[in-house]
C-alpha cells in the first residue's frame, strides 16, 4: 500500500489503516500540536537520521497494566541504593537515552530535533522524566508523554546496573498512586515483557486509549 504523506493540516490517517509494518504516514513536522494529536490517536514518531519522519501504530502493541508490573526481590533490594526525582533533569535524561546503542539499529532514532521537540512538550507539562541518582549523580532514568490517564513511554537509559529498572519501578508506583490507567510501551521487547508488559491487539489498545483520553479528565502529574 502507498504510505500517506502528511500535509500542514494536523490530521492523521486512521491508525488501523497502517501498513503491515505499522507505518501510518510520513512527513509533517514535530510541532507540539502534531505530536499531541499523534499520541492521542495511538501514533508515535520513529525514524532514522536522514529519513523523513515516520509515524507508527504497530500491531500488536505492548502495554503494561500497572498491577502486572513484576518487581523482583533482587530489584526491590537494589532500589534502596538510589534516590529518585521527577522532572528535574529531563534534557539530560533524553540526551542520555539518545546515546544508548539499540540492537539492530545503526545510530539513534533520538535525533537533535526529537530532543528539541520533546523538550518543548516537557516545558508544556506534557512530557516527563523520572530519574535515579547514586551519590548525587544521575545514573538512570526514563521519559515519556502523558495523554489522559496513559503514560506513553519513550526510552530509558542506565549508567549503572539496574538504574533504569529501578527508575521505572518508581514510575509505576507513582502512576498507581496518581490513578493512571496503563503504560504504553509501544514495541514488544524481551526486557519490557520481563517486567510484566504484554502484547495486545492494536484495536484493543486504541479502545483503551480512547477511553482514557476522551472519557476522563487529564490526570495531574503530581510530584511530591
Amino acid at each position: 500500500m502507498q504510505i500517506p504523506h502528511l500535509s500542514y493540516q494536523l490530521i492523521f490517517p486512521d491508525p488501523r489503516d497502517a501498513n503491515e509494518d505499522g507505518i501510518v504516514a510520513y512527513g509533517g513536522d514535530l510541532s507540539p500540536s502534531r505530536l499531541l494529536r499523534a499520541y492521542q490517536n495511538g501514533i508515535f514518531p520513529w525514524y532514522a537520521k536522514g529519513d523523513p519522519i515516520l509515524w507508527w501504530s504497530p500491531d500488536p502493541r505492548l502495554i503494561l497494566e500497572l498491577k502486572d508490573f513484576k518487581l523482583r526481590p533482587s530489584l526491590k533490594k537494589r532500589m534502596k541504593h538510589f534516590t529518585y526525582k521527577f522532572d528535574t533533569a529531563f534534557l539530560e535524561v533524553i540526551t542520555e537515552c539518545s546515546k544508548v546503542p539499540r540492537e539492530g539499529q545503526n545510530g539513534t532514532w533520538i535525533q537533535p530535533e526529537i530532543i528539541e521537540a520533546y523538550s518543548v512538550l516537557h516545558d508544556m507539562g506534557k512530557a516527563h522524566s523520572v530519574e535515579a541518582y547514586l551519590d548525587g549523580k544521575l545514573v538512570g532514568g526514563a521519559y515519556g508523554v502523558v495523554v489522559g490517564g496513559v503514560f506513553c513511554g519513550e526510552s530509558m537509559f542506565a549508567r549503572v546496573s539496574d538504574a533504569s529498572k529501578a527508575a521505572f519501578a518508581v514510575l509505576v508506583e507513582h502512576l498507581k498512586m496518581w490513578g493512571y490507567d496503563f503504560i504504553d510501551c509501544q514495541v514488544p521487547t524481551p526486557h519490557l515483557k520481563s517486567l510484566g508488559a504484554k502484547e495486545v491487539y492494536r484495536d484493543y489498545f486504541l479502545m483503551r486509549l480512547e477511553k482514557s483520553v476522551f472519557d476522563k479528565k487529564a490526570h495531574e502529574w503530581r510530584v511530591e
